[in-house]
């Protein structure tokens, strides 16, 4: 089989590691790829907006999939436009239609599908700009911290959560205004749960279901959770915390009634779905869908499929998952991600990066990277993330902070408390 692989970072990089693995996969690209996807395939350069360039290379190079790594072009409706083409209808592209989408490109449909399907969730409301003062007077019915999040896809950055009601209230009239542009036209103000987060991952052909590793990931740039959030400095699998007696919960009151809710709503989803729970004193809610797999928990959750990824992906577009095998690796993964420095602020890019070849143990999973005459450089915030699988946390630790300080390049920047809340 030949593959395509949209997008750019560590999880993509992941997803091509894997696939590249599997005697079913003759040629992988990746568009448009990083330093790292290069390794195990060809980085391509496709305009997605453009569905004319996308079908002429899906055709010229005979792809036999398509698997789509960020949420983008999923909201936008890349599979829609591929099934209303007679010439590539026939290829199958793993991710949800805009539709399905929707459960993380608008927090107020999700939001809402988890209300008509009781799926536990935070109590909510969503607002406009024309409903300002009524979202102040909600806003003074509920107890600090208040949490704002925009409907709209933001780039990670569109939630807010905030102890004072004033501050509030002016963060919650610059979103009105545009501070997440179009994506805080809408917002959602809802109660703000306590507990311990951790996200789990789903991967369905819209009639059964494969229950991947969970994963919890460290947000904040900060070591002990301080800072500005990023699109994550680190994780873990498994977690544990997440027992099996609380993955059954999960399941139950969880993953079945979001499948069947889809159903139900005539949505043939077919792809992943990544989760966000707060585990609260023992009950799971949901915090968030995603309709894609984590990055960095993908670079944690992929290293501990045993089982041929691709012969999975198969069983997605095939629509007989429940036929695949799934074998997971009772191992625990960590990975610590190298950023540059400044981020999540500004930051320079095209530094030298050296060392790679010198560490021992982990699988580098290149995020912000790229290959420029041989030489290896920054091309993100987001560099590297150092994924170690050993017998035990302490082993998997010591490997990727190991090799985190092998790894260099100018300003480079990485958390040393990964994983210590967990031991």
């Amino acid at each position: 089989m030949k593959v395509l692989i949209i997008g750019s970072g560590g999880r993509e990089h992941a997803f091509a590691w894997k696939i590249a693995q599997s005697s079913k996969v003759k040629k992988i690209y990746t568009s448009p790829g990083n330093g790292g996807t290069r390794l195990h395939g060809e980085n391509v350069s496709i305009d997605l907006a453009n569905m004319e360039e996308l079908k002429s290379f899906v055709l010229s190079k005979k792809i036999d999939m398509l698997i789509v790594g960020p949420e983008g072009p999923l909201v936008d409706g890349i599979r829609d436009k591929f099934e209303a083409d007679h010439e590539i209808s026939h290829i199958p592209l793993i991710g949800p239609d805009a539709r399905g989408a929707l459960l993380e490109g608008s927090k107020e449909f999700a939001k809402d599908f988890m209300k008509k399907y009781n799926i536990p969730t935070a109590e909510y409301r969503s607002f406009s700009i024309e409903t300002f003062e009524e979202a102040k007077d909600f806003l003074k019915t509920m107890n600090p911290p208040y949490v704002l999040k925009a409907d709209g896809l933001a780039a990670g950055k569109g939630v807010l959560i905030l102890d004072d009601y004033d501050e509030a209230v002016n963060e919650l009239n610059l979103m009105f205004e545009g501070k997440f542009g179009q994506a805080g036209s809408k917002v959602v103000i809802e109660e703000h749960l306590s507990g311990i987060e951790l996200s789990v991952f789903v991967l369905t052909d819209g009639k059964s279901y494969k229950l991947l590793p969970e994963a919890k990931d460290y947000k904040r740039i900060g070591e002990g959770d301080t800072g500005l959030n990023t699109g994550g400095m680190g994780a873990i699998s498994p977690v544990p915390f997440a027992g099996r007696d609380f993955l059954d919960k999960v399941e139950d009151r969880i993953i079945k009634p979001t499948l069947s809710g889809l159903a139900q709503e005539g949505i043939d989803y077919r792809g992943f779905i990544f989760i966000g729970l707060m585990n609260c004193s023992g009950d799971p809610k949901v915090i968030e869908y995603n309709v894609r797999m984590g990055d960095p928990e993908a670079e944690v959750v992929i290293p501990r499929i045993k089982s041929d990824l691709m012969d999975l992906m198969m069983g997605v577009a095939e629509q007989n998952l429940d036929t695949r095998e799934l074998i997971i690796d009772d191992n625990t993964v960590i990975t610590v991600m190298l950023v540059s420095g400044g981020y999540p602020g500004d930051y320079e890019k095209g530094k030298i990066i050296s060392g790679t070849d010198k560490t021992e143990g982990s699988i580098l999973f290149h995020a912000g990277t790229e290959n420029v005459s041989g030489r290896l450089l920054t091309s993100g915030g987001r560099v590297i993330a150092i994924s170690s699988l050993a017998d035990g946390m302490d082993k998997a630790l010591e490997t990727s902070f190991r090799n985190a300080e092998i790894i260099n390049f100018e300003g480079k920047y990485y958390r040393k408390d990964i994983g210590f809340d967990l031991k």
